[in-house]
């Protein structure tokens, strides 16, 4: 049976194609875009620009997650993103997602008018389930993101005895924590974290794993867009980005991602519509 997505008024059911997230930092410091779209114009200038482009969502964030970034305060971060998420509402008709690790920022997003919560900070290990409260009292979507450590360090040595059923095992877990504080099942979406806390092999297996985390049943995200690993495995630290992104891409949405986080969406939208239009007629 193929999954369903709730995210407060907007319900997506699968199979269907796969949804594009288009990427809007408004950042000083993300290490695709750092600083483009930080005025508050700016950024809506280019989320509705993504729209045009084919976007089924945008993800706004306020704070780099790149590895090594510094946090940024609870002020600050709404102080960036709120004002772009209000004056998006009246724009456009697709779902608008928070990515953050701050409850109040969530709950803030949300009382704004975004509909689904992007947390990468799933990870939290302690009793503190304020996050999913929000979540749960506001009827929004999720996307529960496996990271190893945090931005600020994770990158440094990550290490597993086995990346893919660790990540499976942490998704698991986290399905149970978030049904135990109000969360439903249909209101969950996965993200392996790709980069997070991850090197280079830990990546490629886990995107090589991507059916075997379809059956646990939620409708899976990846994060692959522009990321560094993709430079290192074409042998060139300034290498162009963009063909290892949609290679992964095609690849993913043949092996059941449903939900494409990109930076690049209307280069992703043709590349993706192709192989989908192939599979239909072929049947794979």
């Amino acid at each position: 049976m193929q999954p369903s997505w709730r995210a407060r008024d907007f319900t997506f059911n699968f199979p269907r194609p796969a949804l594009l997230m288009g990427v809007v930092n408004v950042t000083p410091d993300s290490f695709s875009d750092g600083g483009k779209f930080l005025a508050p114009d700016q950024a809506v200038a280019h989320a509705l620009q993504l729209v045009q482009e084919g976007a089924d969502l945008l993800d706004l964030g306020g704070e780099s997650t790149r590895p090594g970034a510094a946090p940024v305060s609870e002020a600050e971060e709404l102080r960036r993103v709120v004002p772009v998420i209000t004056s998006l509402v009246g724009k456009v008709a697709v779902p608008l997602s928070i990515d953050t690790r701050k409850p109040a920022v969530a709950e803030a997003a949300l009382r704004a008018g975004a509909s689904v919560v992007n947390d990468i900070a799933a990870n939290r290990d302690d009793d503190d389930d304020a996050m999913w409260r929000v979540v749960a009292r506001h009827g929004a979507g999720y996307i529960a993101m496996h990271m190893q450590g945090a931005p600020e360090t994770m990158q440094r040595a990550p290490h597993y005895t086995e990346v893919v059923a660790e990540v499976e095992e942490f998704f698991r877990d986290r399905l149970a924590r978030l049904a135990r504080a109000g969360v439903t099942f249909e209101q969950v979406a996965l993200d392996v974290g790709i980069g997070f806390g991850k090197t280079v092999e830990h990546n490629l297996r886990l995107l090589g794993a991507m059916r075997r985390f379809a059956r646990l049943g939620c409708p899976l995200v990846l994060g692959v867009s522009r990321k560094s690993f993709l430079a290192k495995l074409a042998g060139d630290e300034s290498a162009d980005r963009l063909p290892g992104s949609l290679a992964c891409a095609v690849r993913a949405v043949a092996d059941g991602v449903q939900i494409l986080r990109v930076h690049d969406v209307a280069a992703t939208r043709a590349a993706v519509r192709t192989a989908e239009a192939i599979a239909a007629q072929t049947g794979t």
